[in-house]
């Protein structure tokens, strides 16, 4: 039996969301939206920014087309990246979510080379997945290839020796404590080489 890809756990976690189409987003709406999020007055904003109060007006209400540059200024003033202006919130999404997962009382997926503890598993619409690990795989020989997956990986030992091999890197030992953030699409698989089972923790981005 081989591994199985860890696709199936990011299906699943993609299942419990909604996919819809993607509405136009008004950029000045949007602007505002951030602003009153953050009790600034109009006033307030623009100096954060380095705009004027006039400009940052014109752009809430559309009537005026922002620069790049002013882009930059309002990102930096509000504290968020430049994409950000431009992400609308999720409908239905409630700020201030949590979930909490006490010890061992994840969603276990069991395979070949690992075990699986999924985390987090009752939150809906999540963007990351995040899920511990006990690596059984002592040798590549024990998959059936590399795996890929879309999205970004973070990888952090919590017990053991593992060793994460790569499509484009050297393989590299790692110890407790010791993390790996990595592009997922590229091949990866991990093993122990201490003499018990190592375990991980890995989040994976769904976006």
């Amino acid at each position: 039996m081989k591994r199985s890809d860890p696709k199936s756990l990011i299906t699943i976690a993609r299942a419990n969301g909604e996919e819809g189409e993607t509405e136009p987003l008004d950029l000045g709406a949007r602007v505002r939206e951030l602003r009153k999020a953050r009790d600034w007055t109009l006033e307030h904003a623009a100096n954060q920014a380095g705009l004027a109060r006039s400009t940052l007006s014109k752009i809430e209400n559309g009537q005026m087309s922002p620069t790049y540059d002013a882009l930059k200024k309002l990102a930096i003033g509000l504290q968020i990246s430049v994409p950000q202006l431009f992400t609308p919130p999720q409908r239905g999404q409630v700020n201030g979510r949590m979930t909490v997962t006490k010890l061992n009382e994840g969603s276990a997926q069991a395979t070949a080379t690992y075990e699986h503890e999924l985390l987090a598993d009752g939150l809906r619409r999540k963007q990351m997945l995040p899920y511990r690990a006990r690596v059984r795989a002592r040798s590549m020989d024990e998959f059936d290839g590399w795996v890929r997956h879309d999205g970004e990986e973070f990888l952090y030992v919590l017990t053991g020796v593992v060793k994460l091999f790569t499509e484009f890197y050297e393989p590299v030992e790692m110890r407790r404590g010791d993390s790996a953030y990595y592009d997922a699409a590229m091949g990866h698989n991990v093993i122990s080489v201490s003499p018990e089972d190592a375990t991980i923790l890995w989040v994976t981005s769904l976006t």
